[in-house]
């Protein structure tokens, strides 16, 4: 082949061009003609010639059901060659009584279910055309809409349906095109049309006023929509969401075991997906107290049963299972349609105006045909009528010619007829000249006349045709029109977060080393005497031990900081509640939180102290920051940075403050700085924070604390001693100072744990790196100098050591009198190795216990001697 002479036949294109032109041709192509439905029928492309195909087959709501894959290979072959599947899965979906509040297809056979069951195969099947569907169809052949060609132009195919009724309103539209989607839910017929009849008494009407008579969606599964805030958004933007939740009843047998039961659902919830999901729950104790679920569904109805234990609240349960469960589910409204060829986004006054429009259209098309009808028909009567009037010279007409066309020529000369007045005459029929025949069509002459002219009057009349729709409308709405299925709630709309389902309790949250959280009732814990063995508080493995316990309310929310400065929020009722002796859940299965991250403080929020206060962070650097609460008010889901920390430091606690509080940190070595909280400025949530404690070389935090009027210091070793020194004894410093002695170190008692203050009314809950736990009161403990060592709280187990303590409400319960050694106490006598004045019994070289302290104070103030303000108080911050 010559190359050189075929160069006339290579075309040079510009690639970009000719991609973004084909990309917009294609997109196009899917939007109009695919995937979103036009505002005047409601209806996809695919949709409208599956119904238009089945009126042409004559499968009507009175005939025979026919073979779905006669239809599906009748609409594909002659409109619609986009392959059989999109076709019958368009007819399945029109066919389902849980996807179309009114269905458009008559379905005989499988054709799917609320469990996620697929439809049988199209050759199983049959269908027809449903009554109301006849509406969407009905006067198509009146020339009321128009016609364009089919795919190979072999055919003429209706560009949009009639549709009698609201279709988009009514069974709603979901598509997804290029770039843009659609999701409009059902509603209710009756509604529909009464807002359609408000809109034409009152053209000016508000979206307010038409929710009067159209309050919002109405689902083919019934369900609960809450609140009426996202309808109303949704309704005058075209956009918004709305919250779905399932119709449940709460029963209770004559034990008092309760049980809920499902009866309806939100709408495209997949029924058997629920119910799995529910029990996978329960199985893994993410919802703790469900003991069954069943699936009791029949033919007379949903219902799923979930039983719940005796001592839960099916309540509690519910909310649980509202928050993670599909019971409850979000409904976003996307009124997008096609709109004189292009998408447009749509309001709810839009979409009835503009199908009002159509209707209008309709109406006026039907009547020009009707007219122009009439008009053919009376010309005719008006020949015969001439022809019974000259009867006789008209048969000597007809006798006389050789030809029908010679008679009808003499005939159209002699009386001034038409062609088709002379060809009615000639094919009229020799009964018409009787009398009585007479009469008819003198009786249908003057019919016709005045059918004309009502039909003159329409055209001629705007609100002649808005009278006939709106009756029209009227006897459709009489006809097929049924009560609500969906219940709208007023209101407020009640979130996932909805208190007043969740039963206000103290609890006590607890999480582990290894990121195990649970709830528990507070009143897990009873009392015990100072110096007990303890209980086994938390199901542990050997390598785990608890480490945060915090007394809460289920209303009340909690804080949750990584060691790396993360901040996350819980309400108290989203901890799953677990036994005493479980170890929970991973907390990562309920924040958000980095596998590299660790849960390094947990604060309480009351719901009265979640605005003008502040958060004071402590690092186990002696780096502090304080930040109003107000900063951590919109937590995401992945968490927020709550203090941008230096390299190699950690976040060590945080404290709730009102803004004028005294602080107190405490070191491992047994050292404290107490200073005044406004003497560091509040700071945004990514600010590094200001030097609040000058370490020692290997020191470092391990515990802080405001200090109140009142109050006392309470301490905490690793060997489990522990005692009680006044505020008084620690004087207000500067921040940033070295810090004095507050507890005399020792290989008896071990380096501190912890510290915190108290007053005298709390308990105290201990617990070692074993999961031994053991709660006493706070008074129990006698107060010490800041140095002492103290008197033994808990027995440690050799190779063990206290791992966290924390203040709880007191008990109005008595002791329950255990002591070391599991005997019972005898009234005045000291218990196991404490005696009487809780004084340590470790003697020093023959000393008695007073000398003892008296030494150990001595040294104390010698320590403070040399310790107290020998460190500068620089201000090192990073701001």
């Amino acid at each position: 082949m010559d190359l050189d002479n075929q160069d006339h036949r290579i075309e040079t294109v510009d690639l970009g061009p000719t991609m973004k032109k084909s990309f917009l041709e294609y997109a196009m192509s899917v939007i109009v003609a695919r995937a979103l439905p036009d505002v005047r029928d409601g209806l996809k492309p695919v949709q409208r010639r599956i119904l238009y195909g089945m009126n042409e087959l004559g499968v009507s709501p009175e005939k025979p059901y026919k073979k779905s894959a006669r239809i599906v290979g009748d609409v594909m072959g002659k409109y619609h060659p986009h392959g059989d599947s999109s076709i019958y899965e368009g007819m399945v979906r029109m066919a389902q009584d849980f996807s179309y509040r009114y269905m458009l297809v008559d379905g005989h056979g499988n054709f799917g279910s609320v469990d996620g069951d697929g439809a049988a195969a199209m050759r199983y099947t049959e269908a027809r055309m449903s009554k109301i569907s006849v509406e969407m169809l009905r006067d198509i052949n009146k020339d009321t809409i128009d016609w364009q060609d089919n795919y190979d132009g072999t055919e003429r195919e209706p560009v949009v349906l009639p549709a009698r009724f609201p279709n988009l309103l009514v069974n709603g539209a979901t598509g997804i095109a290029v770039g843009m989607t659609t999701n409009i839910p059902p509603h209710n017929l009756a509604e529909v049309i009464s807002a359609i009849h408000m809109l034409m008494d009152n053209p000016d009407a508000t979206v307010a006023d038409l929710m009067t008579v159209l309050p919002g969606p109405d689902f083919p599964t019934g369900g609960v929509v809450l609140g009426k805030a996202g309808i109303r958004k949704a309704y005058e933007t075209g956009q918004g969401t709305i919250t779905e939740r399932a119709k449940v009843d709460i029963t209770q047998d004559k034990s008092g075991k309760e049980r809920i039961i499902v009866t309806e659902i939100p709408y495209m919830v997949n029924k058997a997906k629920m119910v799995e999901r529910i029990a996978e729950l329960a199985r893994d104790k993410k919802v703790e107290g469900i003991t069954d679920v069943n699936d009791e569904s029949d033919r007379d109805g949903m219902r799923v049963v979930i039983d719940v234990r005796r001592d839960v609240s099916a309540n509690v349960i519910l909310n649980n299972l509202y928050k993670m469960t599909p019971l409850q589910t979000g409904f976003s409204f996307n009124m997008v349609a096609i709109v004189n060829g292009a998408p447009k986004t749509l309001s709810l006054k839009e979409i009835l105006q503009y199908y009002l429009v159509h209707q209008e259209d309709v109406v006026r098309r039907r009547t020009a045909f009707d007219l122009k009808k009439a008009q053919a028909r009376e010309h005719i009567l008006e020949g015969l009528h001439i022809a019974l009037d000259h009867i006789d010279e008209i048969i000597n007409i007809i006798r006389s010619s050789q030809t029908g066309d010679q008679a009808k020529t003499i005939l159209m000369d002699k009386f001034n007829l038409s062609d088709k007045q002379s060809q009615a005459i000639l094919d009229m029929r020799l009964v018409r000249l009787t009398g009585l025949e007479r009469e008819k069509v003198e009786n249908e002459l003057k019919d016709v006349r005045e059918a004309i002219a009502d039909y003159q009057d329409i055209l001629a009349k705007p609100e002649r045709i808005n009278q006939i729709i709106y009756q029209e409308l009227l006897d459709i709405q009489n006809k097929f029109g049924d009560k609500r299925r969906t219940e709208l709630r007023v209101g407020d709309v009640l979130s996932i977060e909805d208190e007043d389902l969740i039963e206000e309790e103290q609890v006590v949250v607890a999480l582990t080393h290894n990121g195990y959280v649970k709830r528990l009732p507070q009143d897990e814990f009873k009392t015990q005497n100072r110096g007990g063995r303890g209980i086994q508080g938390m199901g542990v493995h050997d390598d785990d031990f608890m480490e945060h316990l915090i007394t809460t309310s289920t209303h009340d929310t909690l804080l949750f900081f990584t060691n790396q400065g993360k901040v996350f929020r819980s309400k108290g009722y989203e901890i799953p509640e677990y036994g005493r002796t479980a170890k929970g859940i991973p907390i990562v299965n309920l924040l958000g939180i980095s596998s590299g991250d660790k849960i390094q403080a947990v604060i309480n929020v009351p719901r009265d102290r979640q605005s003008d206060h502040f958060l004071f962070f402590v690092t186990q650097r002696g780096t502090v920051k304080r930040t109003p609460v107000a900063e951590f008010a919109n937590i995401r889901s992945n968490g927020l940075i709550a203090l941008n920390l230096h390299d190699g430091d950690q976040l060590d606690n945080v404290l709730l403050t009102d803004g004028d509080d005294v602080i107190m940190i405490g070191s491992h070595n047994g050292y404290s700085v107490t200073f005044r909280e406004d003497a560091v400025r509040s700071m945004g949530r990514s600010a590094a924070g200001v030097r609040g404690m000058n370490l020692r070389d290997g020191d470092y935090v391990v515990g802080s604390d405001l200090m109140r009027e009142g109050r006392d210091v309470f301490t905490i070793s690793e060997k489990g001693y522990g005692k009680r020194t006044p505020v008084s004894e620690y004087p207000v410093k500067g921040r940033g100072g070295k810090g004095i002695k507050t507890a005399n170190i020792t290989t008896k008692n071990g380096a501190l744990s912890g510290i915190t203050t108290v007053d005298g009314t709390e308990d105290i809950l201990v617990v070692t790196d074993a999961g031994v736990m053991i709660r006493f009161h706070v008074k129990d403990v006698s107060e010490t100098g800041r140095a002492a060592i103290g008197v033994r709280l808990i027995r440690v187990d050799d190779g063990s050591a206290v791992a966290t303590m924390a203040k709880v409400a007191p008990e109005d319960d008595e002791p329950d009198g255990d002591t070391p050694d599991g005997t019972q106490p005898t009234d005045g006598q000291p218990t196991g190795d404490q005696p009487a004045g809780d004084v340590p019994t470790d003697h020093v070289d023959g000393q008695t216990d007073d000398q003892v302290q008296e030494l150990l104070h001595r040294a104390e103030d010698d320590q403070d001697a040399s310790t107290d303000d020998t460190s500068d108080d620089t201000d090192d911050s990073n701001e």
